[in-house]
């Protein structure tokens, strides 16, 4: 919202006139863009492991070794961005790019293209298509019938997550990757427009990228359709009610000991 408004005041989001917030607004963007695609990969390799035949790399699948790698992922991808943040600099009619030219090589040719592309796509995929396996061989294995529909659906909502990261993703990186090796000078209006563009295209596909999980996980999983419906219907729906005053009046009967004590008394 921030950023829009500053869009419209200013032409521009004002990265390219405070230096703070040029490195500010690339170190935030990194780290959220890194931690979320990554935590995504790391669902996928959960999923592969607990459904996995062998007892001793389910066992390994816990709470807290969940809570631990993610700790651990979200302080790399922070100092990650944070030196990557220390490289940004505002150039002239360029605005707010990388100044350092082997930090700008590594940008082009390794952060959008690998890191952010084809690594978490890859690991999605692989660990995905890996948990399909594993849960067609569950068929064969004497396991709870609830437990089996369970991991086939999970699994399958893991699967078609990575799929839509797949599709969703990768403009963004193409376009994030060439306007690196080749920034437009604000001075080249019309080809200037036409790069903010298709970012905005870009990210317009990211957006959706993460909103469209939730609806394909609706249409997918019969369990997660429940538990919507319960969230919604049964506790949150109800707590506005009360808070809006709107449930119904009830009518308590008067004490019989009380009424007949009044009545000795008259």
């Amino acid at each position: 919202m921030s950023l829009t408004i500053l869009t419209s005041k200013y032409g521009d989001d004002a990265t390219g006139r405070s230096l703070g917030w040029c490195k500010f607004k690339y170190m935030l963007a990194q780290t959220l863009a890194l931690t979320s695609y990554y935590t995504i990969c790391l669902t996928a390799i959960d999923q592969f492991f607990s459904t996995n035949y062998q007892f001793r790399l389910r066992q390994m699948c816990t709470i807290k070794l969940a809570q631990y790698v993610t700790f651990i992922s979200i302080c790399i991808w922070i100092a990650h961005s944070i030196l990557s943040g220390w490289f940004f600099d505002i150039q002239g009619s360029l605005g707010c790019v990388v100044s350092n030219p082997i930090w700008q090589q590594y940008i082009s040719s390794f952060f959008y293209p690998v890191l952010i592309g084809l690594l978490p796509i890859a690991i999605l995929l692989l660990f995905s298509l890996l948990a399909f396996h594993n849960v067609r061989r569950i068929v064969r294995r004497q396991i709870p019938i609830v437990r089996r529909r369970l991991d086939q659906q999970l699994t399958a909502m893991v699967l078609m997550r990575a799929v839509i990261a797949a599709c969703f993703i990768s403009p963004y990186i193409i376009y994030r990757t060439y306007i690196t090796k080749f920034p437009v000078s604000q001075n080249q209006s019309m080809q200037y427009a036409i790069t903010r563009l298709i970012q905005a295209v870009c990210l317009s596909l990211v957006n959706i990228h993460f909103s469209a999980s939730f609806y394909i996980f609706l249409i997918l999983s019969s369990r997660f359709r429940r538990q919507v419906k319960f969230l919604l219907v049964k506790k949150y729906w109800q707590r506005l009610k009360y808070l809006c005053h709107l449930h119904n009046n009830q009518i308590n009967p008067e004490n019989a000991e009380t009424f007949g004590t009044d009545m000795e008394l008259a």
